[in-house]
């Protein structure tokens, strides 16, 4: 069985437990369908079955990854209150939940003093690290790597700040030299630093530019959406490794706790580390802020109304597995670790493939070895679509020429892009499975190349 549903059973429990808080209300049971409720809900499952199998090993490709089921279970509870945490009234309990888990975030960073909240998703968490870029340094430059999150240039497009691309080493890090290049000309406000790209799991080079930013005084805005929880992974590599130990020293971060901090979609977070930023957040509502001085999450967000289910499941998940160097929850992002290096060996191994990035995180791209850019390209998509008709579901990448010239210098660059294999390994489960996904990737590439 693929999906797990061992643990339905538990939300009954937790159902009566939480209807005892409102034992002393008048009798009230609203009316439910259950004939129709049937019918519509299998309907669903039907048309669910059109999926990809997310939540096998054998899915090898996008960044999706399994919800813990702590937090389907609590997010799923939490949805019978359906709290709304923008203000208090709307979320007395999931408010409180967010903030502690908020903190338990920021906490791993090192941070005791900041200013953060929960949001849709890493695009508003990076919105909002922007946006109060812009207030601090207005007219001034956005900058972020070639290899960036498309997310900043649009966004920074939608905000009105001027934003500049700064082309990557062969690694598919920032180039550094070519940033101070940038930064000697002026009116940079903020470096964008990627802590894992979307497309190759690299890590930009923090260290060097936290020595630009103390001779050219900009902002540091970390986009640590994927990569960020990996700080708790002890196996890293030593330049990858240093990135993390200096993470704290950055101005702002955004992290996604539903990619690699096991909750359902969506669930941001953004975190800055001068509270008094908050300022910029001041507004008045005299209709919805009047149950508590307390703080009211919506005063210190962009959004407004927010499914205070994010918040209960985020917490139910760090009281199980707590965000702590040498946890289970750090644990098994080292055995993601340890299947990507796995599977880049193992491609390294076979001849019919090539590689170039070392893997820094879970992620890892290659492609067939083939004379020139283009065939490989083709090759590589014939390979994908039949891995796919034996179960195993990759994904693939379009990267430029630039990454890859030093990696593979024989190779026939007849076109400034090449497909590339994208595998993002984020289930620990991939460690014990890679030798079987591998022989059927194998035998999907012999099938196509007969």
């Amino acid at each position: 069985m693929t999906l797990e549903v061992q643990t339905v059973g538990l939300l009954q429990q937790a159902l009566d437990t939480l209807e005892t808080a409102f034992r002393d209300l008048p009798e009230f049971n609203p009316p439910v369908d259950l004939d129709s409720l049937r019918g519509v809900i299998l309907e669903v499952a039907e048309r669910m079955k059109d999926n990809y199998p997310y939540p096998h090993p054998f899915y090898i490709g996008q960044m999706l990854k399994p919800p813990h089921p702590v937090a389907r279970l609590a997010y799923t509870l939490a949805l019978w209150i359906n709290p709304n945490n923008h203000a208090l009234d709307g979320g007395r309990a999931s408010s409180a939940m967010e903030k502690e888990a908020v903190a338990d975030i920021a906490k791993m960073f090192g941070w005791k003093r900041f200013l953060g909240h929960l949001c849709g998703g890493g695009t508003m968490a990076n919105m909002e690290g922007l946006w109060i870029s812009r207030c601090l340094n207005p007219g001034k430059r956005i900058v972020a790597s070639s290899q960036a999150h498309y997310t900043h240039s649009r966004l920074c497009g939608a905000l009105g700040i001027p934003f500049h691309a700064v082309g990557c080493d062969s690694r598919a890090r920032m180039d550094t030299g070519e940033l101070t290049d940038l930064l000697k000309k002026g009116n940079v406000g903020t470096v964008v630093v990627t802590i894992g790209t979307t497309a190759t799991g690299s890590v930009d080079p923090l260290l060097e530019i936290l020595e630009l930013q103390e001779k050219y005084g900009f902002r540091i805005h970390a986009d640590a959406a994927y990569g960020g929880y990996f700080l708790l992974v002890d196996t890293l590599d030593s330049d990858t490794r240093a990135v993390y130990d200096h993470l704290s020293e950055v101005d702002s971060i955004a992290i996604d706790p539903h990619k690699h901090g096991l909750q359902p979609y969506g669930c941001g977070c953004i975190l800055f580390k001068d509270p008094a930023v908050g300022k910029f957040y001041k507004h008045d509502s005299p209709y919805t802020y009047f149950t508590s001085d307390e703080l009211h999450l919506g005063e210190i967000s962009l959004e407004c109304s927010r499914a205070g289910a994010s918040a209960v499941a985020l917490w139910a998940t760090h009281r199980l597995l707590p965000l702590v160097t040498g946890s289970r929850f750090a644990s098994d992002l080292g055995k993601c670790v340890s299947a990507a290096r796995r599977l880049f060996e193992l491609v390294n191994h076979d001849s019919r493939f090539i590689t170039g990035l070392t893997p820094e995180l879970d992620i890892v791209v290659w492609t067939a070895r083939e004379q020139s850019a283009s065939a490989a390209s083709r090759l590589c998509n014939e390979i994908f679509e039949e891995a796919a008709t034996r179960g195993l579901h990759l994904a693939k990448a379009n990267l430029p020429r630039s990454i890859f010239s030093d990696h593979w210098p024989d190779l026939d660059w007849d076109q400034e892009q090449i497909t590339c294999f994208r595998s993002c390994l984020m289930k620990p489960e991939h460690l014990d499975w890679m030798d079987r996904i591998w022989e059927t990737f194998a035998a999907a590439t012999t099938a196509v190349k007969k």
